[in-house]
């Protein structure tokens, strides 16, 4: 297990760690959450050996092999899958041992060749590019050099090297900032499967969820440890607080404000399923009203003074990017649609379908190829893009910003304005150059919001902000009363601001009636059709009629009776499984209880700690064994279900 006691860490003259003691046990998945600037990247290089603590002790075991997503990446003209395959770095150094050997000395030959078998030689070009299709690349760019490929991609590149590497501890830093929705769905699934101990640092909440089975909070200086996921760290945290007296008026206040929102949606919620997702989504802000307030962030978007109806109106609108040749790359074709005032819409659909570009042909920033964009008079559009923070000037300060936009306002006006966003004291006068990517995040929105939009365009807008503030830019958006379109693969976040979805596809843009939920098995569908679809490619066959019905009824019986006795050994299999992980989970839960129970680390339960500690390890190790049998037991069905439709 990993343990620190006593540790201090310090940063220039700030303390982000005083005296604070954690352990993490083999095979736990810990998500690490805290402010920015909190101190949990720091945490990672200390665990990596990076840097030292400047008091207390780290032990983790000296076999452990430790893994991280590297942040520069060098090798530009290596080709991807190989490139990922360079994350075993054993097996490039026993590849290239082999290669060097003396072809006289069959001994030492036998020897490299047992241990390539050993490493999994041969089917590493298999499970990189497994990797490459999970993040998202296609087969036809699995073979192009890393430098072909834009930044957030050749992040996902390092991310599938990392999962590529052999390791016991994975420690992952904000891992989905690149990642689209179902490319972080995938990543979930990995991380499910995956037999040694991750720690996580995400602003990325449901993910995190999905991911953590405890958390280790930076909270004033101590890392203190809760039971269970993101949900839970939340109860058990908002608790904490409401524990406290001196914040509890204030907590009281945030609490109702929240409550009569919420209330007031719910009287106005549609029955459409998506409108009754988002009140239970909304119901889970009660509990973090606490958070909220102790936060000190609190955004609050501007009512519009006027709202049209429509707001804006896309007729047979053909809309892409023009070439140097002066042609146009189409992405979206012959797309209607029309935004009504009031509409909270989400757009969905996968990495590269076009989401962006109806975003931008919205906004008026991409001029459409045909077609007519029908803008009403009074349409004010709030457009955040995803290039948003480079348009602020490094030069410049928050206050400036804010001076430039509204000369004439008052300067104690603009500072209570900006400390909404978080600029509170001096920090208003900070330069954007130094800022932090959730700083200018914030302070880009400020600008946004400021002008009143009665629509908001928002393309990926939690980028890069911390959890606090993610909550609160959350709240701000479902308690405004214009119109939105959002763009996000926060599922929190669309959870509680939208009614309604658009989908992007294949080209073209229609609504979608469902929730996220609807949407995860609208992808697995999808998926299903397109492998079909090449496999039809592949082997094509044509159907050969017959009029002899009995004959073929004959044909599709002994066809299903064939595909019951493939399936069945492994649906036999699969519940024995699913009976082993019910019965390890129930008692992992009573471990959790009981490591997280202060008088367990007694002096006088040392004994009894140290049973606990390692029955919890080994239960956990057991549980992701059988969480990956059971996942290869689906496949195998599927592939048999697959096998009989083809």
């Amino acid at each position: 297990m990993i343990r620190g006691s006593g540790i201090v860490l310090r940063r220039g003259t700030k303390v982000l760690l005083e005296g604070a003691d954690f352990v993490v046990n083999p095979g736990e998945r810990v998500g690490i959450v805290g402010k920015n600037g909190a101190g949990k990247s720091t945490l990672f290089a200390l665990l990596e050996g990076r840097l030292d603590a400047d008091a207390g002790s780290l032990e983790i075991p000296a076999s452990w092999q430790i893994v991280s997503v590297e942040q520069e990446i060098t090798d530009l003209d290596r080709p991807a899958r190989e490139f990922v395959i360079d994350g075993d770095r054993r097996l490039r150094r026993l590849q290239a041992e082999r290669d060097q050997a003396d072809p006289v000395d069959g001994q030492r030959i036998a020897e490299l060749e047992q241990a390539l078998i050993d490493a999994d030689a041969w089917s590493a070009p298999s499970r990189a590019e497994q990797l490459l299709a999970g993040l998202g690349f296609t087969p036809e760019q699995w073979m192009s050099p890393v430098g072909s490929f834009s930044g957030g991609w050749r992040m996902r590149l390092a991310l599938a090297r990392a999962l590529m590497a052999p390791s016991d501890l994975l420690l992952l830093d904000e891992p989905t900032n690149h990642l689209d929705l179902d490319a972080m769905l995938w990543l979930e699934r990995w991380l499910g499967s995956y037999p040694g101990t991750v720690m996580l640092i995400s602003h990325d909440t449901e993910f995190l969820d999905a991911v953590a089975r405890a958390i280790l909070h930076f909270d004033h200086g101590k890392l203190q440890r809760y039971r269970g996921g993101y949900e839970d760290f939340l109860e058990q945290r908002s608790e904490r607080l409401r524990q406290s007296q001196l914040a509890w008026d204030r907590q009281q206040k945030e609490t109702a404000r929240l409550q009569s929102f919420i209330d007031r949606f719910k009287a106005k919620a549609t029955k459409a399923k998506q409108a009754q997702s988002r009140v239970k989504a909304l119901a889970r802000m009660e509990k973090l009203a606490p958070i909220h307030a102790e936060s000190g962030i609190d955004i609050r978007i501007p009512e519009p003074d006027s709202m049209p109806d429509p707001l804006l109106i896309l007729d047979e609108i053909s809309t892409g990017y023009p070439l140097p040749d002066g042609s146009h790359r189409e992405v979206l074709r012959n797309v209607t649609l029309m935004v009504r005032g009031g509409s909270r819409i989400g757009i969905l659909g996968v990495n590269g379908a076009g989401k962006s570009t109806l975003i931008k042909t919205l906004s008026g920033e991409l001029t459409p190829i045909s077609g007519e964009r029908k803008a009403s008079r009074g349409l004010e559009i709030g457009y955040f893009a995803q290039h948003q923070l480079d348009m602020l000037d490094t030069a410049a300060t928050a206050l400036q910003h804010m001076q430039r936009l509204e000369p004439q306002t008052r300067e104690v006006e603009l500072r209570s304005y900006l400390g909404s966003f978080g600029f509170s004291g001096d920090t208003v006068n900070g330069l954007v150059g130094v800022m932090s990517g959730g700083e200018k995040a914030r302070l880009a929105l400020a600008l946004i919001v400021r002008r009143k939009p009665n629509l908001l365009l928002l393309d990926e807008p939690s980028n890069h902000l911390d959890v606090d503030t993610r909550e609160a830019l959350t709240t701000a958006l479902a308690e405004f009363g214009g119109s939105m379109l959002l763009v996000s693969h926060d599922r929190h976040l669309l959870r509680t601001t939208v009614d309604n979805f658009w989908i992007v596809a294949d080209g073209s843009v229609n609504e979608f009636d469902g929730d996220l939920e609807d949407y995860r098995q609208w992808l697995a569908e999808r998926g299903s059709q397109l492998r079909a679809q090449e496999r039809h490619a592949k082997f094509p066959h044509s159907d050969t009629p017959t009029s002899d019905r009995r004959a073929q009824r004959r044909l599709e019986a002994e066809l299903r009776q064939q595909r019951a006795v493939k399936r069945k050994p492994l649906e036999k299999q699969l519940h024995k499984v699913e009976a082993a992980m019910e019965a390890a989970s129930r008692r992992l839960a009573t471990l959790d209880t009981l490591i997280g129970d202060a008088d367990l680390y007694s002096d006088e339960r040392r004994d009894e700690r140290l049973k606990v500690l390692a029955e919890h390890g080994e239960l956990t190790k057991q549980h992701g064994e059988l969480e990956e049998e059971w996942l290869t037991l689906q496949e195998a069905l599927e592939a048999i279900d697959q096998e009989f439709t083809a």
